[in-house]
């Protein structure tokens, strides 16, 4: 059987899908083989968030098509979808998969192998794969069996994005919003659990607007289902001892969303409340849909229910016509909030968004300089959040062993994602929680700690 070799760009939901793609090609009994080694075929899920991301995806191809140009190279996902043409042009490229048609992967290739074999291939004719994601379709089924990792399981509830930020591509590579079936939700996460998988994070494109699309004749205005959705898989799926949430938007921490996540005890602490700027202006020519003050109700609600929460977000600095000021309100407002992390982005052009042709584009230097001041901010406030739990106990899934500061130690996290570490004993603690005393920072990242109870203490460094 022919051997295949797959190569990630993107989210966590590309990655998910990808899982899925190998998953469906190792059953019908193709051999997987690491990037990096000579292979019959190379798959390449893209990315097209930036400008870069589109670059990167064309660097993978083409060094796939030099590792062996006998190889079948394919492309997938969201750079085939909105470059259509500069894929078909592309030499390096034998086969080309949009979005929405990734679960159909085997058959697909498997069609374009019998026609190349039969040299009955024309390229420009059978060789590009994409579907018109700009009106409503389904859901994709794809059900993930197993994932890499060994203790934590992602899982793609939805697809597609309508919020169209002025920045974003997204909306145009993704299509409209659609949401999976409950149903389907809890028999992945029941198959995952029942092999052993302790945490899901729910994961997609936009999240918060999962289920809006369920209601008939309701189009894509109905109100979000996903606080429904985490209640039924914290009270029906058996196993799964913890639930995080993905990226979510300011505006669906109401006072009952709080509320109801406050009562589910395999819910983590652990909220990404997407802000982007701290600058209402700035908030406006982005088309984000919230103001500052909306943002910091909800962090203050979250904060009133939950015990030391970390809240995580991403910011952009740098957007066309950010002035000195802007920017000063942004890092004011960070400041204001108090983040456990924030993910710092210079921003970056992408063709075909709004953005892109927007006055007042800064320079490299400018986005540079506004970006450090930032970073330096969030590594002051990761470090005061994860100093609150040094004398503490903390609950920890361990995950994997490594060497740290010369020393060897297992490292899990907490439930609001702070990572630890404890010095490796005898025992295998992957994948098992544990109660634990941290004592302090054993690196930058990395908390150390020991056994909270004697016994825990004996069983593991005896």
């Amino acid at each position: 059987m022919k051997s295949v070799a797959f190569h990630n760009l993107g989210c966590k939901v590309n990655s998910y899908e990808l899982d899925v793609m190998q998953q469906i090609l190792q059953e019908k009994g193709y051999r997987i083989v690491p990037f990096d080694q000579i292979a019959d075929i190379y798959i390449i899920n893209t990315c097209t968030v930036t400008n870069i991301a589109d670059r990167k995806s064309r660097q993978m191809l083409h060094r796939a098509k030099q590792k062996n140009p006998q190889a079948v190279v394919v492309a997938v996902g969201c750079y085939v979808q909105t470059d259509r043409d500069g894929v078909e042009k592309d030499d390096s490229i034998d086969l080309a998969i949009g979005n929405n048609r990734k679960g159909d992967l085997l058959e697909i290739l498997e069609e374009f192998l019998a026609e190349r074999d039969k040299n009955q291939m024309d390229k420009t004719m059978g060789g590009t794969t994409v579907m018109d994601l700009s009106t409503p379709c389904d859901f994709e089924a794809m059900t993930l069996k197993q994932t890499a990792e060994h203790t934590r399981a992602y899982i793609k509830i939805q697809d597609g994005c309508n919020q169209f930020c002025s920045y974003c591509i997204i909306p145009y590579a993704r299509g409209r919003v659609r949401s999976r079936r409950e149903e389907d939700i809890l028999a992945e996460i029941r198959g995952l659990a029942a092999k052993g998988f302790r945490e899901i994070v729910l994961t997609g494109i936009h999240i918060s607007s999962y289920g809006i699309d369920f209601e008939k004749g309701a189009g894509y205005q109905g109100e979000s289902r996903l606080i429904d959705l985490v209640e039924r898989i914290h009270d029906q799926a058996d196993g799964v001892e913890r639930i995080r949430l993905g990226s979510l938007e300011p505006r669906i921490i109401t006072r009952e969303t709080v509320e109801r996540l406050a009562v589910l005890p395999k819910l983590c602490p652990h909220f990404h409340l997407s802000l982007q700027s701290g600058c209402d202006e700035t908030l406006k020519r982005m088309n984000r849909h919230y103001t500052t003050g909306e943002y910091l109700q909800g962090v203050g609600r979250l904060r009133q229910v939950f015990e030391h929460p970390a809240i995580t977000t991403d910011v952009i600095v740098g957007f066309p016509g950010e002035t000195e000021e802007e920017f000063a309100q942004t890092r004011e407002f960070l400041e204001q909030v108090g983040f456990y992390e924030m993910h710092i982005f210079k921003y970056s052009r992408r063709r075909g968004t709004q953005a892109d042709r927007m006055p007042g584009q800064l320079t490299d230097r400018e986005k540079a300089a506004r970006s450090d001041v930032l970073l330096a901010l969030e590594k002051r406030q990761s470090q005061a959040f994860r100093s609150d739990y040094i004398g503490r106990q903390a609950e920890v899934l361990w995950e994997d062993k490594r060497e740290i500061e010369g020393g060897l130690y297992w490292v899990g996290h907490t439930k609001d994602y702070v990572k630890v570490a404890v010095p490796a004993g005898k025992e295998n603690l992957s994948n098992t929680i544990d109660q634990v005393q941290v004592e302090g920072f054993l690196s930058d990242e990395v908390l150390k700690s020991k056994f909270s109870s004697k016994i825990n203490s004996d069983k593991y460094n005896d």
